[in-house]
């Protein structure tokens, strides 16, 4: 790993850390009191300060140093946590992502308006400080002066991939230099190979020091977070020593687990010394965390590994690739009359699905965290209406595709704004009608028929239903005597351009946002939904597949054409009814055990040729509650299929959600089972008469 690599690692635990600082603050707000917490928002700064201090990002390091101060106070309880203090650390956490964005930037300009709006907020972190901190923010040329702190001895043993992964040593006892006073730096040269065998590359380096500084040993430890895994790392408490007692151990952390080395690493002091074991007065050695915590965290990342997501995606590709093969490979094996091929075949069918469902696994994230970015979009908005909104999150453990997860931030994003702007209405109207003066606004997911479902749910006044009709008829989107369901008339507001609002707002009223949120959701094969309620509020339900690359299929034959359905939405499958088939011209629905059951014919739908099949099959599929037949000609079997994205050509095709590969080479369409379910009931007869007729359908 270079320098590149190094810093772009860096940016990416920030934004981690800065992400869990955010929702700490969001909650300390709720509980002012809670220490967790408040140590949770504190580590979060001090590890950032520590890790920007080793690349020479002063900025990020002056700025943090302020806003940790003010932190360390409040840990300490001489700084009550309110509204207040709450909003200002979540605007120095702003700050902190804009600075850390430009840390590499050489931008003179813009590095100066970016310092610029940094003091404002450090003024304001100032009226909770003496002063001290802010007059003495770190720089790279300022030093903190030790107060008679305390004495410490610092070893350190370079790892010998140091350089190569982008850490530079010296950046390492620059910043130690901010915590103190650094005195009779000592080298080793007992790593140092002989001069036909060193490598350039490699760091031999061993580093004695003496560090007077009166900060806490927390913040010392902290200095080291970021070279951990490379270093060995020794801090001996020189002072306990001086009054004749044994030195202190620290900390000592297990070294990270299932992680083999060539050879085995050794702390500063015995490189120095030439020493192969520990005395009984030599500290523990610091190579992973400097708390019991600390190294669970260790332990729990010597298990876990920083995925780039394009080679995920690339993972995933490779092996849709096998899938395909793997058929191709299972249809060859058949024409054999060899029973061990045929079993071996098996074998590697079964395994090439698991190693399928492992990688897809792989991408699977929990939905919460996109949930929990939402509590500060609800806080800030909230008090720009002047309306008191309170978030509640269900289902934050639900998993799916991460790129799904990606390209559903924005859909939300409107959806939760319209709710707080439109739905839920200012306490003054809510009281009257009984209901509580804080609004309510849910956001929820769970597992349906393979699909996931989010819902963002308000307690709000509901849609008018009148109003929007009346909008319509004006934009010209219906006739003025349209008879609508319900359902049909919320789903106008999808229209371009449609908006019900009074007045425009920096939120809403354009008629900008609720056909890029349908537009957005149908494009990862969604569909969109609302159900509203007049004075009890909205509901909309984002319906999404689980994964956008390999599913479970159901192959079946209509004509000479192959198609696949997804196989988590196929109920049953049942043999047409003589009756049925000889009135399905006219009539388009049948009896299912009492149960009317509306289906659509695709040889009809795709306008297949040639006579029907002696014996037709209804293939019975459900989505969003509802049930429809799928009437072909052949049922073919479960099929393993790869999910290849239609070209811009084909994006309005009906009825059609993609393209897969069999295994014979043949293309075949995937059918969009929303859209053919929405076909058949459009297809079927009024529900009144279609209940009158029941009792004449054959069972």
């Amino acid at each position: 790993m270079n320098m590149d690599q190094a810093i772009e690692t860096f940016m990416t635990e920030s934004a981690e850390l800065l992400a869990e600082m955010e929702h700490a603050l969001l909650e300390l707000e709720q509980r002012p009191d809670d220490a967790d917490l408040i140590n949770a928002v504190f580590r979060a700064a001090h590890t950032i300060k520590g890790s920007a201090g080793l690349f020479g990002f002063d900025d990020v390091v002056a700025f943090t140093h302020v806003a940790e101060s003010v932190l360390d106070r409040v840990r300490d309880g001489e700084v009550r946590v309110d509204d207040a203090l709450i909003a200002l650390l979540l605007g120095c956490r702003d700050h902190m992502i804009t600075l850390i964005g430009r840390a590499q930037g050489g931008d003179e300009d813009g590095r100066a308006t970016c310092i610029a709006a940094g003091e404002v907020l450090i003024q304001r972190l100032g009226s909770y400080l003496d002063g001290s901190a802010c007059n003495a923010r770190p720089a790279a040329a300022v030093h903190a002066e030790p107060a008679g702190g305390r004495r410490w001895r610092v070893e350190l043993g370079f790892g010998e991939d140091m350089l190569r992964h982008g850490m530079d040593p010296a950046s390492v006892l620059r910043y130690l230099a901010q915590l103190g006073e650094i005195d009779a730096v000592q080298t080793s040269t007992v790593r140092l190979p002989r001069l036909a065998e060193m490598d350039a590359e490699s760091c031999y380096l061993d580093v004695s020091l003496t560090l007077a500084s009166d900060k806490p040993v927390e913040e010392i430890e902290g200095a080291f977070d970021f070279i951990r895994e490379e270093t060995a790392v020794s801090l001996i408490p020189l002072d306990d020593e001086a009054v004749g007692r044994a030195p202190e151990v620290i900390e000592e952390a297990a070294p990270p687990v299932d992680e083999p080395s060539a050879s085995p690493r050794v702390s500063g002091a015995e490189a120095m010394d030439g020493r192969g074991g520990r005395g009984q007065d030599e500290p523990l050695e610091l190579t992973a965390g400097a708390s019991e915590g600390a190294g669970k965290q260790v332990v729990s990342a010597a298990r876990s590994v920083r995925i780039d997501a394009a080679k995920l995606d690339e993972l995933i590709n490779l092996v849709g690739e096998l899938v395909i093969a793997s058929a191709s490979s299972h249809l060859i094996t058949q024409r054999f009359d060899d029973e061990a091929l045929v079993e071996s075949m098996s074998v590697m069918s079964r395994l090439v699905e698991e190693i399928r469902d492992s990688a897809l696994r792989l991408r699977m994230v929990p939905i919460g965290e996109t949930f929990a970015r939402f509590r500060r979009v609800v806080r800030d908005v909230s008090n720009d209406l002047g309306k008191d909104i309170r978030l509640e999150i269900q289902g934050a453990d639900t998993e799916l595709d991460k790129t799904v997860v990606e390209k559903i931030g924005d859909p939300l994003m409107h959806l939760v704004r319209n709710a707080m702007d439109h739905g839920i209405e200012p306490a003054e109207r809510r009281l009257p009608l009984g209901k509580p003066a804080h609004g309510t606004l849910r956001l929820n997911a769970y597992h349906d028929a393979g699909s996931i479902v989010i819902e963002v749910a308000d307690d709000g006044g509901g849609l008018n239903r009148d109003k929007i009709i009346a909008k319509a008829i004006a934009k010209g989107l219906i006739a003025p005597n349209a008879a609508l369901t319900d359902q049909e008339a919320y789903r106008l507001i999808f229209e371009p351009g449609f908006s019900t609002a009074d007045q425009v707002t920096n939120l809403s009223g354009r008629g900008v946002g609720m056909d890029v949120v349908k537009k957005n959701i149908e494009a990862l094969r969604g569909t969109v939904d609302i159900d509203s309620r007049p004075g009890q509020g909205t509901t909309v339900s984002i319906r999404l597949p689980l994964t956008l690359g390999i599913i479970d299929g159901f192959l079946v034959r209509v004509c000479d054409a192959a198609y696949v359905i997804p196989l988590d939405m196929v109920m049953e499958c049942i043999e047409l009814p003589e009756g049925d088939r000889a009135q399905s011209r006219t009539r388009h629905y049948l009896n299912l055990r009492g149960e009317v059951l509306p289906f659509v014919r695709l040889r009809e739908l795709f306008h297949g040729d040639g006579r029907p099949a002696p014996r037709e099959n209804v293939v019975v599929v459900h989505y969003g509650g509802h049930k429809a037949g799928l009437v072909v000609d052949e049922l073919m079997g479960e099929f393993q299929t790869v999910i290849k994205p239609l070209g811009k050509i084909f994006e309005r095709l009906r009825g059609v959600s993609g393209a897969t590969i069999l295994g014979s080479g043949e293309v075949s369409m995937i059918l969009d089972v929303p859209s053919l379910v929405e076909v058949a009931a459009q297809r079927g007869r009024p529900r009144a008469a279609v209940e009158t007729d029941i009792h004449r359908i054959t069972v």
